[in-house]
C-alpha cells in the first residue's frame, strides 16, 4: 500500500492532535510555559514543527508506504488507538489537571509521530519524533514542577499545539 507524494492520514492525524491545543490555548491564554531551558525549548519546537511537516509530506524518502499489510494495520489501528487516547485523556484533563494527565498529553503524540516514523520507515520523521519527545515530556515534567512548588492547584502542561 502507497500514499504516494503526500500522506492524508497523517495530516489528519496531525489536525486531530491539534484541535483539542487551539481549544485549550483559547481558553488558558495567561498560562505561560515555566521551563527555563532554553536548548529542551528549542528542541522541543524543532522537533514539533519537524515531526508535523513529516507527518504529511516525505521528504528525503520517495514516497509513503508499507511494506506489507500487517504493517498497514499497525499504522492504522495503532494510530487510531493512540489518537483515540490522546483525546481521551484531553478531555478529562480540561476537568481536572493532574502531572500524570500532562505527561500523558506529552507521550501520546510522541508515540503516533514514532508509529508513523517507524511503519513508514521514515526516519527523519523517527528523529524528529524522539527529538520532540525527549523535549516535550522533560517540559512537561518541569512545568509540573514549577507549578507544584509555587502551590498552585493544578498542572501547566505545555500542550502539543
Amino acid at each position: 500500500m502507497k500514499f504516494g507524494f503526500i500522506n492524508l492520514c497523517g495530516a489528519i492525524a496531525v489536525a486531530v492532535m491539534l484541535i483539542p491545543n487551539v481549544v485549550y490555548a483559547l481558553k488558558y491564554r495567561d498560562e505561560k510555559n515555566l521551563c527555563t531551558n532554553k536548548a529542551m525549548n528549542v528542541a522541543e519546537q524543532i522537533g514539533r514543527f519537524g515531526c508535523i511537516i513529516l507527518m504529511w509530506l516525505p521528504l528525503l524518502v520517495w514516497k509513503f508506504g508499507f511494506a506489507s499489510v500487517p504493517e498497514a494495520l499497525v499504522y492504522f489501528a495503532g494510530n487510531a488507538s493512540l489518537l483515540i487516547a490522546y483525546l481521551a485523556v484531553f478531555g478529562v484533563y480540561f476537568r481536572k489537571k493532574t502531572k500524570g494527565r500532562a505527561i500523558a498529553l506529552a507521550v501520546l503524540p510522541a508515540c503516533v509521530f514514532l508509529l508513523s516514523g517507524l511503519t513508514l520507515r521514515h526516519w527523519l520523521l523517527v528523529g524528529f519524533a524522539a527529538l520532540f519527545a525527549v523535549g516535550h515530556i522533560y517540559i512537561t515534567v518541569k512545568n509540573a514542577e514549577a507549578s507544584a512548588s509555587e502551590g498552585e492547584d493544578h498542572v501547566h502542561e505545555h500542550s502539543f499545539e
